[in-house]
């Protein structure tokens, strides 16, 4: 009887083992599942960071929220090199300087809404954000005559119900995968290096209209582009038409 007993308890010991192996198993499977992975990411709202492009196409963007020194140099060089870029401007920005919001508008580029105060989004309810690109939206159409249809979120911050929020109201959320960090006042050089490093097919390219030394790093840039094969466009001729999705990288994909 003893000897039962012992034999049991022995066993009752590996059945432990082996169900905390099995359990340990179990949740790593959950965990890395792609079919479960998937579907997470697929419930995450995500800005469009690039575009899932085979043709060398690419868009130039600038956010303009402050200053205004040389936005009609940026102008200047777009059209010496015939490109077109997507600007996405602040609300308070309109209010100052309207005579260059229509400027860029009149030499084909794109005016799109960056808010109306450059406000961090993610603490703001949904109402909050949509009486806020309303507003912006008003303003840009009554010196353009046309209304944003994209809207880039201030510092790049977003999450679910921001997102959600912005397409809701029939706008689409726009980031960017190649970032020329040319807000740190790094050197003109040192922008042009970054952004050729990193563009590729479907890139969005973030530029600032009042960076210190844009105006000089954008003529090699446009110049290295257009040598490589690239077409310059803004950034609502990149994006895909039909049925498309966003996949967890924030490219946009056909479907």
């Amino acid at each position: 009887m003893e000897e039962f007993k012992h034999i049991l308890h022995k066993h009752k010991n590996v059945l432990s083992v082996l169900a905390l192996l099995l359990a340990v198993i179990l949740i790593f499977w959950t965990v890395n599942s792609p079919v479960l992975v998937g579907v997470s990411a697929s419930q995450r709202q995500l800005p469009v960071y690039c575009v899932q492009r085979q043709d060398k196409v690419v868009a130039i963007s600038f956010d303009a929220a402050w200053g205004n020194e040389d936005t009609q140099t940026l102008i200047d060089i777009l059209n010496k090199y015939k490109v077109h870029a997507t600007f996405f401007v602040v609300g308070d920005w309109v209010d100052k300087y309207p005579e260059s919001v229509k400027a860029l508008s009149d030499n084909g580029n794109e005016v799109m809404n960056h808010s109306s105060n450059h406000a961090h989004f993610s603490q703001l309810t949904a109402e909050q954000i949509r009486s806020d690109i309303t507003a912006c939206n008003e303003k840009v159409a009554a010196v353009t005559g046309t209304a944003p249809t994209l809207f880039r979120c201030p510092y790049g911050e977003y999450d679910d119900h921001v997102i959600q929020t912005i397409r809701e109201l029939g706008m689409e959320p726009i980031q960017w995968d190649v970032d020329s960090l040319d807000w740190k006042g790094i050197s003109a050089a040192e922008i042009t290096q970054r952004v050729l490093q990193r563009v590729k097919p479907g890139s969005i390219v973030l530029f600032h209209n009042a960076a210190e030394h844009t105006p000089e790093a954008l003529p090699d840039i446009l110049e290295a582009l257009i040598a490589n094969g690239y077409t310059i466009v803004p950034i609502s001729q990149i994006l895909l038409d039909g049925e498309t999705y966003i996949d967890n990288t924030g490219m946009q994909c056909r479907t």
